[in-house]
């Protein structure tokens, strides 16, 4: 194992242990500190109204749930940019019933509606992956209704083709991935894009080129987060489980002392 995967590894092992005895990370209120909230909490966050809070979380506690690439270790740095394979690989058109919104939503990074509260994203130095979360801004109709037009992905679109900006031929598939058991709803997507064919349709001498995408979409109480792991080629899936158990610890972690400070 890497010494990134054996870091992230570590980092699940360190959640685990912390989120069972209920510790907290001394730096907590610190964006890029580790905030470790009790299980139940990220399981289950009460409702800010029955506790008399704000239902809309600040931008501020939005940007204190954020992942960091701190906390997943090397080779995890700050983006440097939008990958160059949105535009050449997502950017497309399908005449497949329900799937032209899930070609736009991973393009425009808008799985749960646009703009976030609070957006960030990172770059896997080693392998070219690049990892995007936001905290959602919208409301709890709105989250409910993209999670359950998640669910139906698997089905409606689990294999389709579509055509790139550039004239090449995509093949598409989308199906169920595991996610921790975190938060309170929750769907995970693993979708590939081969291009079976080149710009203009040419014929493609070399192997396919295919981009491999996890898609997380997390609710923690009245609270959500969206993330998507891809790169070029098999993109481990390490990183994409170790954010999503973090997010939601993060997230039911700022609105306990949101309410604690009512």
């Amino acid at each position: 194992m890497s010494r990134a995967r054996t870091v992230l590894a570590s980092a699940l092992s360190a959640v685990t242990l912390l989120s069972t005895s209920g510790c907290l990370s001394a730096d907590e209120g610190a964006p890029h500190a580790p905030i470790v909230a009790p299980s139940s909490a990220a399981t289950s966050a009460p409702s800010a109204h029955a506790s008399g809070a704000s239902s809309a979380l600040t931008v501020a506690q939005a940007a204190a749930a954020l992942i960091t690439d701190t906390d997943l270790g090397g080779p995890w740095i700050p983006t440097a940019g939008v990958a160059t394979w949105r535009d050449g690989l997502l950017k497309a058109t399908t005449a497949a019933a329900g799937c032209q919104r899930l070609l736009d939503s991973l393009y425009a990074d808008e799985l749960l509606g646009a703009p976030g509260l609070a957006v960030t994203g990172l770059d896997d130095t080693d392998n070219g992956a690049q990892l995007r979360y936001q905290v959602s801004a919208q409301p709890q109709a709105a989250v409910a209704e993209a999670l359950a037009w998640l669910k139906t992905v698997p089905q409606q679109c689990a294999r389709f083709t579509a055509t790139a900006t550039t004239g090449a031929v995509l093949d598409v598939q989308a199906y169920d991935a595991p996610l921790p058991e975190v938060g309170d709803a929750r769907q995970g997507l693993r979708v590939t894009v081969t291009a079976v064919t080149g710009p203009q349709g040419q014929t493609l001498d070399a192997d396919p080129t295919t981009l491999s995408l996890d898609v997380a979409v997390v609710r923690v109480g009245e609270d959500a987060f969206a993330l998507t792991n891809g790169g070029m080629g098999d993109v481990p899936n390490d990183a994409t489980q170790a954010a999503v158990q973090l997010g939601a610890q993060r997230l039911a972690e700022v609105r306990r002392q949101g309410r604690a400070q009512v």
